[in-house]
């Protein structure tokens, strides 16, 4: 084996020993690789981008045809909405609960909830499967404090912006200041989010609205913006505004990649 690596590789002897190092530690670190659980589909459109981020960001950490090892169960988005809005939030804890279980016997290692609003009920899979659930608040909290912010905007649903789940984790636990645009703005954002966004639509005029609201967050303050739907950072992006804006689905992703190669 080693004359073929020789062979094939060349530059000399030294060279190959290197190669060769390289080739063993990225094989152990592949069998070692943990197996991520998605529960997606809250959209698919976001839902994608997050498969596509963790395959990229093992292949950039590990070289090769490496991808990642994961498993995603997708649920009907259209179901969930509609739950959603009727404000049956038990039943839609039920259903990542039972999904979470599903992940979990088949053989993943963490669980991961492709969405920022559903994460309302991250208590009912906490509370099912005894492997870790990587809440997507905490993986964003600890970004925003690498970078030594204090003071953040934050878009998303209503229920993102509005219920305590999500801020009271980032204002806890991190020590952050989180504001939100005002109840005008946030019904505005909302509509964005549920009428086009989850449906694949994004227009210009909705980008121009949402880089109008991260103006005003900054003027009131905010250091950076939280992307706190995994459907807002297809429309907006850092080239867009002054601060910068913390892709909620990417962070997401690569606190996973990096659970699952250590």
């Amino acid at each position: 084996m080693v004359a073929k690596l020789d062979y094939y590789w060349g530059g000399g002897h030294v060279q190959n020993k290197i190669n060769r190092k390289k080739l063993l530690k990225n094989s152990a670190t592949m069998e070692q690789m943990k197996t991520i659980g998605l529960i997606g589909g809250m959209s698919w459109e976001s839902s994608k981008i997050y498969y596509d981020y963790i395959n990229t960001m093992v292949k950039q950490r590990l070289g090769g045809s490496h991808s990642a090892k994961n498993i995603m169960i997708s649920v009907n988005f259209s179901e969930i909405e509609k739950l959603t809005f009727q404000g049956h939030w038990n039943k839609i804890g039920a259903i990542m609960a039972m999904h979470s279980k599903k992940l979990q016997t088949a053989g993943a290692d963490m669980i991961l909830l492709c969405t920022n609003t559903i994460h309302l009920v991250s208590g009912a899979i906490e509370n099912t499967v005894h492997i870790p659930f990587l809440h997507i608040a905490d993986a964003v909290g600890e970004k925003i404090t690498s970078k030594g912010l204090k003071k953040v905007g934050l878009l998303g649903t209503k229920f993102t912006m509005e219920r305590e789940f999500y801020t009271q984790k980032l204002m806890g636990t991190y020590e952050l200041e989180v504001i939100v645009p005002f109840a005008a703005e946030r019904q505005l954002v909302h509509d964005i989010i549920y009428n086009e966004l989850v449906h694949g639509v994004f227009t210009e005029d909705s980008k121009k609205i949402c880089v109008a609201l991260i103006k005003k967050l900054e003027k009131r303050g905010a250091e950076g913006i939280i992307l706190g739907c995994t459907e807002l950072p297809l429309l907006v992006a850092d080239k867009d505004v002054d601060i910068p804006v913390f892709d909620t689905t990417k962070i997401h992703a690569q606190k996973a990649v990096d659970l699952a190669l250590m």
